[in-house]
């Protein structure tokens, strides 16, 4: 994969939590690939790719930072949960 060197500034004051360049470089690039994907720029494939590691890493990492990898709008919702409705009445436990 081809690389782009950029320069940025850190403040001390993040600085003081002990990050190093290797980490400050990794938690970029992860911010940069978790914007992509809540935007809804790429698939969470394309993100597990660019953050080298497998789509379920991925979909853990999203859960370890509170990211919903599902996101439906109201009227979605609303269709899934008359669904699961009407199969618990067709399955009684």
């Amino acid at each position: 994969m081809l690389e782009k060197n950029f320069q940025i500034q850190i403040s001390q004051s993040i600085l003081q939590f002990g990050f190093n360049q290797v980490e400050i470089q990794r938690c970029v690039n992860e911010w940069l690939v978790l914007s992509l994907f809540t935007e809804e720029r790429i698939s969470s494939g394309k993100a597990a790719q660019l953050l080298n590691m497998s789509r379920v890493e991925f979909l853990a990492l999203l859960r370890k930072r509170g990211i919903a990898f599902v996101s439906y709008t109201s009227e979605e919702l609303e269709e899934e949960y008359v669904a699961t409705q009407l199969l618990n009445i067709d399955n009684p436990t």
